[in-house]
């Protein structure tokens, strides 16, 4: 998954997607580059587990997969220190201690 979406080109469709399902056709208008190169990079997102796609007549249609980086948002949480943790607890130990004086 992270080569997957280690390519800008890549990241780029996915942001794209994020927005709704396209066709092929209008994902490769974004950039430019030749079908054969565009596939490529469709292939490696999809054997990801990142996009599906469905075929409707000659239109192929690319979408986010529902929960496809969902393993990489895991892996990142689990890649945090404690350091960041504890500094993330302070944070909100700071907040409602600022909201409990306001209060008072």
């Amino acid at each position: 998954m992270l080569r997957a979406i280690a390519d800008p080109t890549r990241r780029a469709v996915v942001e794209r997607l994020a927005k709704s399902p396209a066709a092929v056709s209008d994902l490769l208008a974004m950039f430019s580059m030749a079908l054969p190169s565009f596939l490529q990079h469709l292939r490696i997102l999809e054997n990801a587990g990142v996009v599906t796609s469905s075929k409707h007549g000659r239109v192929r249609t690319f979408a986010l997969r529902p929960g496809g980086l969902d393993v990489l948002h895991l892996w990142l949480g689990e890649q945090r220190t404690p350091a960041e943790t504890r500094a993330d607890r302070l944070g909100i130990h700071l907040a409602r201690t600022s909201n409990q004086g306001d209060k008072q």
